[in-house]
């Protein structure tokens, strides 16, 4: 069977469990070359012995996503090494505070910030050019349905939901005559140990795994996907977008 993302090279944030772990290991069985970020080197390195046990090839790039000046320095490693990118993941992201908005403390709040939405437009940034050299960039954002359900004592993640949600609708705007192609996946409820911060009182057992999001995430980044500007609500029943999905 042939490998749908075979000789891609993918980044993918958040990649040392949850989402992000299943999606580089899908990615790698594909066929991709995936460059695995992540604050936890330990993390990292178990995603990367599963997916050598696959025969697939990882790159491991321990670092928070804070620290923007380290974002720009992927950026050139990257082009030094392979000189494009073809697939970008935001994924990494923090839940915060689920308090009235007036209880949120200020340094949560910039943390938030910082990880959910800042960090992600410095890799549009950063990899934009690198995208660009590719023959079908792809750049795919996790976002989530708190972004436009705004639920009380959830502003702090709705609202960095929401605004990554208008960046990378805008980036898919400004690529539309480009092989750039920009789409957002809202994974829905996912046994993740965010889900479980959450919500503790819910039965994990009960909620799909993360690796029910991988088919719409391979379908997403597969070269011959030419939709952009997509918010995708992916669940266990529904595992790749379609024509309907489309944000206008």
């Amino acid at each position: 069977m042939a490998q749908r993302l075979k000789d891609r090279l993918a980044l993918i944030t958040g990649a040392s469990r949850g989402i992000g772990a299943a999606i580089a290991k899908a990615y790698a069985a594909e066929g991709a070359h995936v460059i695995l970020v992540a604050r936890t080197s330990g993390g990292l390195e178990e995603v990367d012995d599963e997916i050598n046990k696959i025969g697939g090839k990882a790159t491991l790039v321990p670092m928070d996503l804070a620290d923007f000046d380290a974002i720009d320095d992927l950026g050139g490693q990257i082009f030094q090494r392979w000189g494009k990118l073809d697939i970008l993941v935001g994924n990494a992201a923090m839940l915060g505070d689920l308090s009235p908005v007036s209880h949120i403390k200020p340094e949560v709040w910039q943390r938030a910030y910082d990880l959910n939405v800042t960090a992600n437009y410095r890799l549009i940034r950063s990899m934009d050019a690198l995208l660009r050299q590719s023959d079908a960039g792809r750049a795919i954002f996790l976002t989530s349905g708190a972004s436009r359900s705004t639920p009380p004592y959830w502003a702090l993640y709705a609202s960095t939901k929401a605004a990554l949600d208008a960046i990378a609708q805008v980036y898919a705007k400004e690529t539309q005559k480009t092989a750039i192609n920009v789409n957002l996946v809202n994974p829905g409820p996912t046994r993740t140990a965010m889900r479980a911060t959450a919500f503790p009182g819910e039965d994990a057992a009960q909620l799909p795994p993360p690796s029910h999001l991988t088919e719409t995430l391979i379908r997403l980044a597969e070269p011959d996907f030419t939709q952009t500007g997509l918010w995708v609500a992916a669940d266990a029943e529904t595992t790749a977008p379609g024509k309907d999905d489309a944000v206008h």
